[in-house]
This record gives C-alpha cells, sequence and structure tokens, in this order.
C-alpha cells in the first residue's frame, strides 16, 4: 500500500475513535464527519488508476482531521475556536469558517491533480478557472446538504448549520470556500506540479 495512503488510514482512525469516542452530538458528529468515511474507500479506489501525490495526500489528511474535531465538539464550540474568539474579540466561534475554506482549499489541489493526471489538462487560466467552479460546485452542495438535513430535524441540525446566530452564514462560508480555492491554485501551484512529477517517478 502506498505510504501516504498508509498514514491517512491510520491518523483518520485514530481521529475518529478519538472524536467518536463521546462526542457532544452523535448525530452531528456523524454527520460532520461522513465526507471522510465516504472518502476513504473513494481514495482506495483511486489508488489504482489515480494515486494522489504526497501534497494532496496530506492536505486531504489535515481535511479529515479539521471534520473530526468539529464534529467531536460541534464547530461552535470547538475550544481553540474560542480561544481565537478571545484573542481577537469575535463575535462568533471562527472554527466553522476555518472548515468552509479548507472546504475550497483542499478540494482544489485534489480537482486540480485530477484535472491534469486524468483528463490531460494545460496549465493555463482555463484550468485554474474550472478548478475554482468544482470547488464552488461542492460548496454549494455542502450548503444544500445542510438545508436538507435542518428541513428533516428541524432545531436537531442547528448544530450541523453552526450558523451561530449570522444571516448570512452561508453566503460567507461559500465565499471562503471560494477563496480558499483560489489561493490553493495560485499558491501552491509550483510545490503541487513538484509533487506530482515525484509521485510520477514512484510509479
Amino acid at each position: 500500500m502506498d505510504r501516504d495512503l498508509k498514514r491517512l488510514t491510520a491518523f483518520w482512525l485514530a481521529g475518529l475513535i478519538l472524536s467518536g469516542w463521546a462526542p457532544y452530538d452523535r448525530f452531528t458528529w456523524l454527520l460532520e464527519v461522513l465526507p471522510a468515511i465516504i472518502a476513504l474507500p473513494l481514495l482506495y479506489q483511486m489508488r489504482g488508476w489515480l494515486p494522489l501525490s504526497s501534497l494532496a495526500m496530506g492536505l486531504v489528511l489535515i481535511h479529515g482531521l479539521i471534520l473530526m474535531l468539529g464534529g467531536a465538539y460541534t464547530y461552535a464550540r470547538v475550544p481553540v475556536g474560542h480561544w481565537v474568539q478571545d484573542w481577537f474579540a469575535l463575535s462568533r466561534n471562527p472554527y466553522d469558517k476555518l472548515g468552509h475554506f479548507v472546504q475550497g482549499f483542499v478540494p482544489a489541489i485534489v480537482a486540480r491533480e485530477i484535472l491534469i493526471r486524468h483528463f490531460h489538462f494545460r496549465r493555463d487560466a482555463l484550468l485554474g478557472f474550472l478548478v475554482v467552479c468544482i470547488c464552488l460546485a461542492i460548496s454549494a452542495a455542502y450548503e444544500l446538504l445542510e438545508w436538507g438535513v435542518a428541513l428533516a430535524a428541524g432545531q436537531g441540525a442547528d448544530d450541523f448549520m453552526g450558523m451561530q446566530g449570522d444571516p448570512f452564514d452561508t453566503q460567507s462560508d461559500m465565499f471562503l470556500a471560494l477563496a480558499g480555492a483560489v489561493i490553493a491554485v495560485i499558491g501552491l501551484a509550483g510545490w503541487h506540479d513538484r509533487s506530482m512529477r515525484q509521485r510520477a517517478q514512484r510509479g
């Protein structure tokens, strides 16, 4: 098995066990960690036809742990978010916003890699545009999922929604995903290209 996938599996299993041992709310925990639970078998399927670069795998690993920490406490109650809230005198726990920024930042690298290595896109402006569009689509789909859960569960979905009284929470979530995607595409392109070359050399 690829060492990056082994490392991710070990950290994620540990994260799922620790975060799921005594979460603040079991239903919210399941909703928050579900993307990682779905992603893990997909990553195993992908290793046969497109094993991801070390950079992409590392970012996916971190993203999963962010989800698990949020699931353990609920995003509005994550302690590190309260620390940041106190330091900067913020009106709300910002951990949820970190999650949505990463929701654009990490999928941008994964989408970029798939488009380049599997679909043979050129490294040009169109590639960056499509990557950002994919990330916005993912963000919009997640917001629709939150809406659907809220309609189905009523107040039981408040912790999953994580709005903390912000009427523009959905819009700011999508903006942060957009910002994350743009920053990843512009800021990590060179590093990502080197990581993909190293992945190709390993076979």
